[in-house]
């Protein structure tokens, strides 16, 4: 009953209303914080007790004496008497003090008493001692144990009255449950371990194929559920997603990779084609039918189960990059490497089939930083990803999410990153952006009249008729499948704004970046689209770039290419002269060879095309031929596929120029001499010059490079005996370049291999003519050594004619 009054009642309702939730939570966690320090001081005291007894009973209390026992009390005087000898120097004791002292010694000390079991000194009994007194005299022991809680029963009613029952509560006995683990340990001890079996090398692949078999199975029955009846089998995405985390350590790894491509092909076939949406708080409400219930299942396990699977493969990316590894964990530091290019490889599949789909933009977050990883094989296969899904994107939204990631990175990692990010941007299919003038003359919104113009103009029956037109033309237009050109435009637009953005950041505040080659094509391509008004200052930064000096070869050939880009497209209407560019490229022409820089003959033709084919009324008569005659001369000097691309730029040149044909004769025109060391076109007087590099052309062991001098020595007809095939006059010189390439190191086309009958028979007379030019030099030799002292030269001479 006591224990029931003390109880702290429980608050009732309109308390608990009053009362705030945290500070019932804060009066709970003090009450028990009270509760824990009472028992652990409780605790403390116990065991300061138990230690003081332990103190007690180790050191062992001298017995009493017996006063009738003489002998005893005369050794226990003679043993104090010679510790107190010890102690203290007795000739310094009066007589008196010393007689006392042994009188004390020969009655019980208080202090060597035990008082447990010893009697008292005093043994006379009182005749009148109570039973209080006595019990008071018996000496108090501390509660060592707790208080037995009591369960109250029922109370018994007799004639004396009501009897209360009361029992203890059972408590566990700790020390028989320690006795009973020990048996436990003992018994584990003598039951003997059967010794495992040690597997031979042979033994263990084949047990390790087995298990790998059963998982291959496994996944394939999984797969194949799935693909037959997706919105019945989307629970088994979970098990077969749950084989991520497999466990054998002989068959982890590769069980993983087999789960995590299976789950991507998954995926990519079962995944409809629109974007999930989560359902709204009325639509969970509302009711519908089973089929569509089904759906909406099958959707959200979907939704969730890819979520799942891309967390994990995130996961994957992360223990790889912090080489982290995880407790109980069966895969191998060496192996995360593995699972980790599997990982990328399978998110790179996602990110180019599934962009209109959930997450996609989590992938492009996770694939983004990849293109700039140290590993040169995932970093490649990331970049390949992008370029392949701006390829394929006809709208533009998702390379507009990628570009903004791009963007955001190179900036943050303060332009250091590797150029092969920026060269993504040149395949993206960016070919005309929105204007505004034009978009708003051509393009213009069909807007439809208000309720105000109809009343106005129409009479009933016509609004009534414009009202169905109306409503017919919203459902046309919602049921087109393909995007508006106005959607599509303004997505270019700013997809055309952020990589120009990105270009301009680069070639203000890093010209030394390695950046700038990939910075120069992207302006190349994209040139056209560039606002006119910026064209003046771009301009002059591409010339102030080349006079600097800093950039390679390639990259000074990027920034002509920019700037004849430019002023091909819109740049037509400014009055512009860029001589100085083409001084640029007429000086730096012979800088190509056929070693390293041979890869820059495919820019400087495309250069050549847009500098001189394209722009061929701005181009004086003058400046051709020197690029002619200087085409001419670097053919020799380069590689054979390179010869045929520069030997077909020449031959439209010649088409293009008619009156270049004069630097086939041998006479000079004109006056003057012509300076083939000197950097201007316009004044090195190549008009007095002749094109005898073909001559040597004609002799090259390259049978392509040989029909295409002797077609240019006569004068580059387009019929008779010395006309082009087809095969080769129409194809551009970039065309023709990129066929004839050798960078398979093979001959290209390759040699027709000759007749062994005339071999045989050419060898045959080669050998004979050998045996009768020897006897014959030897015959002659000693007639004319006997004779006249000849040298062997005159004898050959001699011989031969």
């Amino acid at each position: 009953m006591k224990a029931r009054r003390n109880k702290k009642q429980v608050p009732s309702f309109r308390k608990l209303i009053k009362t705030s939730k945290v500070k019932l939570e804060n009066k709970l966690k003090n009450k028990q914080f009270k509760q824990q320090s009472t028992i652990k001081k409780y605790r403390k005291e116990q065991r300061k007790l138990r230690q003081a007894v332990k103190d007690a009973v180790s050191k062992k209390p001298i017995p009493l004496e017996d006063p009738k026992n003489k002998r005893q009390a005369a050794q226990r005087t003679e043993r104090e008497d010679g510790e107190e000898e010890e102690a203290l120097p007795l000739d310094m004791l009066d007589e008196d003090d010393l007689q006392l002292l042994k009188d004390l010694g020969q009655r019980a000390s208080f202090l060597t008493r035990d008082l447990s079991s010893s009697k008292p000194v005093h043994i006379k009994k009182r005749k009148h001692e109570s039973v209080i007194d006595k019990y008071e005299k018996v000496p108090r022991t501390l509660q060592t144990a707790p208080e037995k809680e009591l369960i109250h029963l029922l109370p018994i009613k007799d004639k004396g009255g009501i009897i209360p029952q009361t029992r203890e509560k059972p408590v566990p006995d700790i020390h028989r449950e320690e006795e009973d683990q020990e048996e436990e340990i003992e018994l584990e001890e003598e039951i003997p371990e059967i010794p495992v079996k040690e597997l031979t090398i042979e033994e263990h692949l084949a047990e390790r194929k087995k298990k790998l078999q059963d998982k291959k199975i496994h996944i394939a029955n999984l797969a194949s559920a799935i693909l037959s009846d997706p919105e019945s089998n989307i629970k088994k995405l979970k098990e077969l997603r749950s084989m991520l985390m497999e466990q054998d350590p002989d068959v982890a790894v590769t069980v993983r990779k087999l789960v995590i491509v299976s789950l991507m092909e998954l995926f990519k076939d079962i995944t409809p084609s629109y974007k999930i949406r989560p359902l709204t708080e009325a639509e969970k409400s509302a009711k519908i039918r089973k089929e569509t219930q089904k759906l909406r299942e099958f959707e959200e396990g979907l939704v969730s189960q890819y979520k799942f699977y891309l967390e994990n493969l995130e996961q994957m990316i992360k223990d790889w990059k912090q080489r982290k590894l995880k407790k109980n964990n069966v895969v191998s530091l060496k192996a995360y490497k593995g699972l980790a290019e599997v990982a990328v490889k399978s998110l790179c599949e996602l990110l180019v089939a599934l962009p209109h789909f959930n997450f996609h933009n989590n992938i492009i977050v996770l694939i983004v930083p990849l293109m700039n990883d140290v590993s040169k094989s995932i970093s490649e296969m990331c970049c390949e990803a992008v370029k392949k899904l701006f390829k394929q994107d006809k709208l533009g939204q998702a390379s507009l999410g990628v570009i903004k990631v791009i963007s955001g990175f190179v900036k943050g990692r303060n332009y250091e990153v590797r150029p092969e990010m920026l060269k993504t941007f040149l395949c993206l299919r960016i070919k005309e952006v929105e204007v505004k003038k034009d978009t708003e003359d051509i393009n213009k919104p069909k807007k439809f009249m208000t309720f105000k113009e109809k009343r106005k103009t129409l009479s009933r029956m016509q609004r009534k008729w414009k009202k169905a037109e109306e409503k017919l033309e919203r459902e046309l237009r919602e049921a087109e499948a393909s995007e508006s050109t106005e959607k599509k435009l303004k997505l270019h637009t700013e997809t055309l704004n952020i990589v120009f953005v990105t270009y301009f950041r680069i070639l203000k505040k890093a010209q030394r970046s390695p950046l700038v080659p990939a910075v120069l094509e992207g302006l190349a391509k994209f040139a056209h689209l560039i606002n006119v008004e910026f064209f003046d200052d771009l301009l002059v930064v591409l010339h102030t770039l080349i006079e600097s000096g800093d950039l390679s070869y390639q990259e000074s050939l990027h920034c002509v290419q920019t700037a004849f880009h430019i002023l091909s497209g819109q740049g037509d209407v400014l009055n512009i002269d860029p001589m100085k560019f083409y001084t640029h490229l007429y000086k730096t022409l012979f800088k190509l060879h056929a070693g390293a820089t041979n890869e820059g003959v495919e820019i400087v033709l495309q250069c050549l095309d847009v500098m001189l084919t394209k722009r061929r009324k701005q181009v004086s008569h003058q400046r051709a031929l020197a690029f002619i005659k200087r085409l001419c001369t670097l053919a020799l000097q380069v590689l054979p596929n390179s010869s045929i691309g520069i030997l077909a730029t020449i031959r439209i040149l010649m088409h293009t120029f008619p009156k270049t044909d004069l630097m086939l004769d041998n006479e000079s025109q004109g006056s003057g001499v012509f300076l083939p060391e000197l950097d201007e076109p316009e004044y090195c007087n190549a008009q007095n010059t002749a094109l005898w590099e073909l001559h040597a052309l004609r002799r090259h062991y390259h049978p392509i490079v040989q029909r295409f001098a002797a077609h240019l020595v006569a004068g580059a007809p387009s019929e008779g005996s010395e006309a082009l095939k087809p095969e080769l006059g129409r194809r551009s010189a970039f065309e023709l370049f990129e066929s004839y390439s050798m960078a398979d190191m093979t001959f290209n086309p390759p040699v027709e291999p000759s007749n062994s009958k005339k071999k045989d028979k050419l060898s045959q007379r080669d050998t004979f003519l050998n045996e009768d030019l020897n006897q014959l030099i030897k015959k002659y030799c000693n007639e004319v050594v006997t004779e006249t002292p000849l040298d062997f030269s005159n004898c050959l001479k001699t011989c031969l004619r």
